[in-house]
């Protein structure tokens, strides 16, 4: 399912009848933010894992508070061996 904002991916996943297993978000985006959008998601559909990506640095991100460190995280650019290293490993947790 792709959606083009928080706020499609809100009423996409509502209207989704079958299980979605992952949730990858831009971490900073026009309106509602990846956090905010995992939040309300995790709220409805507790068993979806998040990777989280962001042009920023891995290092800016977790310093300014905006991602836990634990989180799973793809900065961009990135490969497609890259996310989907990213994606298997926030699946088998």
């Amino acid at each position: 399912i792709e959606a083009g904002t928080g706020d499609d991916a809100l009423r996409l996943v509502g209207d989704h009848p079958g299980a979605i297993d992952l949730l990858l978000t831009d971490v900073v985006m026009p309106g509602m933010s990846g956090p905010e959008l995992a939040k309300t998601l995790a709220a409805v559909r507790p068993r979806l894992k998040i990777v989280y990506m962001s042009g920023y640095t891995d290092d800016a991100i977790g310093s300014q508070g905006v991602l836990d460190p634990d989180v799973a995280f793809v900065p961009k650019p990135f490969t497609s061996d890259t996310l989907a290293l990213s994606v298997r490993e926030a699946l088998e947790v």
